[in-house]
């Protein structure tokens, strides 16, 4: 760590007083950089190892210009590592480092103890390295161009991947039977003492047994894979005509995007955890008397928030605390969800006080569309003003559409769900016995951007070699796009009236 005297001496008080609330995180290395070397470092998604690609330089761009222009600006920078690291920006006022180390700490809690974490591989400074050494060493010895023109099909397919893999077991762990080995078909018999047999289990029994086990196969080894994969990036991985070394890019893409996937499902949860504790922490042990106008002004700006727009520290950290309020009264359970007192809701208080115990058993356990499925309540959304907007292009003003709560609700899950991602499976990779891949899109109500889909099949038909077809909706109407390396093609599947 290259931290002041003065910021070491706070660090080491705020963790004190993180300990005392109950926080529990990874050892927490700080580092102060200046907004030159902090952009960097963001561009590279936190990982200064990282492999060399021009993504990361545009991005190094935007940042940058973002910052001279006043447009936007990073505080700190906190790395799910054991042990964590943290960034922090070497111009910050006193009172901003304050503030965002004891954030800090609230994402090492969250990173730590959330069971959406709990796969996330926790040395992934070393193997974020690992991953640039190799890439490295593939530019060495294909190209520079090649190399990096398939890094660019690759993550444009990064989030095609099943972001439940890590904890569901999606393919069957038992080996295909073997037809060839002997005593390949044993018959299921009744049970039946020795001279009633030929009665019981008569021959045409057993051999519709042996008919039915055949179509069975038959059936199996025409499917494939026998069920629809979601991990496509997985599945081209696996099965593509590949070099070994666009095998190992591709694995290498996966294998980040399933560490990113986490915080992506947890945007909300995290910000809004971090938020709270720096909240708690500043105002209840931390903060001056000359300290609290630029605090408030300061954490003011991170909660703001506009119609059309979602806040994830605002809604995250006031959902928290109205559970941790609602738990303090009592206001939960089948008393509560039963009364129908309008006086008596507003007057409810049991003086349970389990809230702080609440919040940090949601803290573990939810990610955001559990988060908000489950915590979400009518009087939160009229409180903090959570309607449905629409653009209205007559006024370029965001208007409020719907204020009912189920389709708030609705339009939230929506946008949390898959991350706002479209779903899309491996259905067949031998469509019409010509080793063509056959694409499905799990519809939801939500179109298809078809001019991003016939990229994306584009770019799958680079890897796979063969054309590739990807089945959806359009408001409702069956839909077929293709590609067979020369032209995209969109037909109408809607069987005819």
């Amino acid at each position: 760590m290259n931290l002041t005297p003065e910021l070491s001496r706070i660090k080491d008080e705020i963790r004190e007083h993180a300990l005392s609330y109950g926080l529990d995180f990874f050892e927490t290395m700080f580092e102060l950089l200046d907004f030159d070397q902090l952009n960097e470092v963001a561009s590279f998604g936190g990982f200064p190892t990282r492999y060399p690609h021009w993504r990361f330089g545009m991005e190094y761009e935007e940042l940058s210009k973002g910052y001279t222009y006043g447009l936007q600006k990073i505080y700190e920078l906190v790395i799910n590592n054991d042990p964590c690291y943290a960034y922090l920006m070497n111009c910050n006022p006193l009172v901003d480092q304050k503030l965002v180390i004891a954030h800090v700490y609230g994402h090492s809690d969250f990173f730590k103890n959330n069971s959406w974490f709990s796969q996330t591989d926790r040395k992934m400074m070393d193997r974020m390295a690992n991953h640039g050494t190799r890439i490295r060493r593939y530019v060495e010895k294909v190209g520079v161009e090649p190399v990096e023109q398939f890094i660019d099909i690759g993550l444009s397919l990064e989030n095609m991947i099943d972001y439940h893999a890590p904890f569901i077991q999606r393919r069957s762990s038992q080996a295909p039977v073997d037809e060839d080995q002997e005593g390949g078909f044993v018959p299921q018999k009744l049970r039946s003492k020795g001279y009633m047999d030929r009665y019981i289990n008569p021959p045409e029994y057993l051999e519709e047994q042996r008919r039915q086990v055949e179509e069975a196969r038959k059936e199996t080894k025409a499917s494939f894979p026998a069920e629809p994969e979601r991990d496509v990036l997985g599945f081209l991985i696996e099965h593509a005509p590949l070099e070994r070394w666009q095998r190992d890019v591709l694995a290498i893409i996966r294998d980040e995007a399933y560490y990113y996937a986490p915080q992506g499902m947890t945007k909300i949860m995290n910000e809004g955890w971090a938020t709270y504790w720096h909240s708690t922490i500043m105002t209840n042990r931390v903060l001056s008397d000359s300290e609290v106008v630029d605090y408030a002004d300061h954490h003011s700006g991170t909660l703001g928030s506009q119609p059309g727009g979602l806040n994830p520290y605002k809604v995250g950290v006031e959902l928290f605390r109205d559970i941790e309020d609602r738990w303090n009264k009592g206001r939960f359970g089948k008393e509560w969800e039963e009364c129908e007192d309008a006086v008596e809701k507003r007057r409810w208080d049991r003086g349970l006080g389990l809230g702080r115990e609440k919040i940090f058993d949601v803290r573990k356990i939810y990610n955001d569309v559990s988060f908000i499925d489950e915590f979400l309540t009518p009087e939160f959304c009229v409180e903090h003003k959570l309607f449905v907007y629409r653009y209205n292009p007559r006024t370029g003003q965001h208007e409020i559409n719907e204020r009912a709560f189920p389709e708030i609700k609705k339009q939230l899950l929506s946008m949390l769900t898959n991350m706002g991602q479209p779903r899309i499976f491996v259905k067949d990779a031998n469509h019409r016995n010509r080793g063509e891949l056959y694409l499905w899109h799990q519809w939801d109500g939500v179109d298809l951007r078809f001019d991003l889909a016939i990229e994306t099949i584009r770019n799958v038909h680079r890897i796979w070699k063969r054309p590739v077809h990807i089945e959806t909706k359009e408001e409702g109407r069956g839909r077929l796009l293709s590609f067979d390396g020369e032209n995209p093609t969109i037909k109408d599947t809607t069987p005819s009236e």
